[in-house]
């Protein structure tokens, strides 16, 4: 008899799962509240990238006279246009991800699910009928959803959440962005392109404040958008927002993780804008899923706990994707990975996470991307060090395309020079970086990279340059 896995949540990470369970030979199920796909595919990943496309299309447009074009006309964000168009998307996506439930026999069923005891589950859908789903395997894939802050809490006109920025219907004259992290930095370039005044406070020192963001990677995006005109407050947090005349008055005080604030620094600040975007994190969708009925206990956040095979504290339940929390890696495609990593498992495999190659793709302007160890991190690590970078201004197709700002950096061994980490912030680095993922994952030194032949003219080739330069050898860096 077929082991019966069921799942709860078909994002990035439930319905890879679910996937793979059926072709290990499982009977699946899975049961999604809302949309297949998940925030990545309904709030998040595609739809952000799409309206972020839309920006960059329009700032090629305004600079038109560069690359040899006139145009004589007025161009202008559509907002209905942009919006049908981002449905379109989702919707061919979201219908890909049904076919492959179909193809696969995995059995999809929409509605409000929960536990109710070891071994079975219900579904209550939206015609009031409730569903029973019998389980051997379960694997809770539930996701996260944008933290609410009760001093100004999200009301979808004046104070949105990620979520309702990405269904504007206009693009507000002026905007405070609360949080300089990877979401805060995407909407404030993205907007800023679209039209908009943009306000970006953070309360840590530098913008895209993450452990695995190189800091010469935040210097760079911090000094291209200010270029764009976009103001950055650091060390600084929200402190009260008032309604007047339509408009929202904000008072910016220190931030409590400034040490030994200064009196200019305790002095507030204040601003007057007409909405404000809140991107502080997320929360776990654990509540109300009745875990409780298994005795699976989250941690007082309500994240949940696993070990490297994705296996909870309660036998035959796993967990995967975000509800895990930013102990473990919260990425669409880490999701993925732990998606496979608990499918496998559940139907008796013996396969563990590893997060130590994993690439950040970080689509601001310009896009930033890492892998592996920073500087510091490889010091703290113990490792003798080298690191080095290449400006983008000395590749020439960076120049064709008219995207010269920024750099890429290997941090490497010393000793034998083993790269340990890579970190791009450039045209493209999204997409660079996964030569270097793959590089760190086979144990690659610089001379692999330096020695293999890169296409000419190609981006791609800061790679080879900065690998070369590494050895001592560099050409053009």
């Amino acid at each position: 008899m077929s082991t019966k896995i069921t799942i709860i949540g078909a994002g990035p990470g439930g319905y890879v799962a679910a996937i793979r369970a059926a072709q290990s030979g499982a009977k699946v199920t899975v049961i999604e509240k809302e949309n297949v796909g998940g925030v990545c595919l309904n709030r998040g990943c595609i739809p952000s990238k799409i309206m972020i496309t839309t920006a960059e299309m329009l700032e090629k447009f305004h600079r038109a006279e560069e690359f040899g074009l006139t145009f004589d006309g007025d161009m202008r964000p559509d907002m209905a246009r942009l919006m049908a168009r981002k449905k379109a998307v989702i919707d061919i996506q979201a219908k890909g991800i049904l076919g492959l439930f179909k193809h696969h026999k995995i059995n999809y069923l929409k509605g409000d699910g929960r536990i109710t005891k070891h071994g079975l589950a219900e579904v209550r859908q939206a015609d009031g009928n409730i569903a029973e789903v019998a389980w051997d395997k379960l694997i809770l894939a539930t996701g996260t959803r944008p933290f609410n802050i009760p001093a100004f809490p999200f009301d979808g006109d004046k104070i949105l959440s990620s979520d309702h920025a990405l269904n504007l219907d206009e693009i507000p004259e002026s905007i405070m962005i609360v949080g300089g992290g990877v979401i805060g930095c995407e909407f404030a370039c993205m907007l800023a392109s679209l039209g908009a005044n943009v306000t970006v406070v953070e309360a840590l020192s530098r913008i895209l404040p993450l452990p695995s963001v190189d800091l010469d990677c935040s210097k760079v995006l911090a000094r291209e958008m200010k270029k764009r005109k976009i103001k950055l407050i650091v060390n600084r947090t929200v402190d009260s927002v008032e309604m007047e005349n339509d408009l929202l008055n904000v008072t910016i005080g220190p931030s409590p993780f400034l040490e030994n604030p200064s009196e200019r620094d305790r002095k507030p600040q204040t601003a007057t804008v007409q909405k404000m975007l809140v991107c502080i994190g997320r929360k776990p969708n654990t509540a109300g899923i009745g875990l409780e009925t298994i005795s699976l206990k989250p941690d007082k956040k309500g994240w949940i706990t696993v070990n490297a095979k994705m296996e909870t504290e309660v036998a035959d339940v796993y967990a995967i994707g975000d509800i895990l929390g930013p102990e473990k890696i919260m990425l669409a495609h880490v999701a993925s990975a732990e998606g496979l990593t608990a499918a496998e498992n559940a139907m008796g495999g013996d396969h563990k996470m590893d997060y130590t190659v994993v690439p950040g793709a970080i689509f601001t302007a310009p896009e930033v991307a890492n892998v592996g160890l920073t500087q510091a991190q490889a010091k703290e690590a113990g490792y003798k060090i080298r690191a080095d970078k290449v400006l983008f201004r000395t590749i020439g197709k960076a120049h064709v395309i008219g995207e010269i700002a920024g750099q890429a950096k290997i941090v490497s061994d010393a000793q034998n020079g083993k790269i340990l980490g890579a970190h791009i912030i450039g045209p493209h680095a999204t997409d660079l970086i996964a030569e270097v993922v793959l590089a760190i994952k086979m144990g690659a030194d610089l001379k692999d990279i330096a020695e293999t032949i890169h296409a000419h003219p190609t981006l791609a080739e800061i790679m080879q340059e900065v690998s070369s330069k590494g050895l001592g050898q560099g050409v053009h860096g």
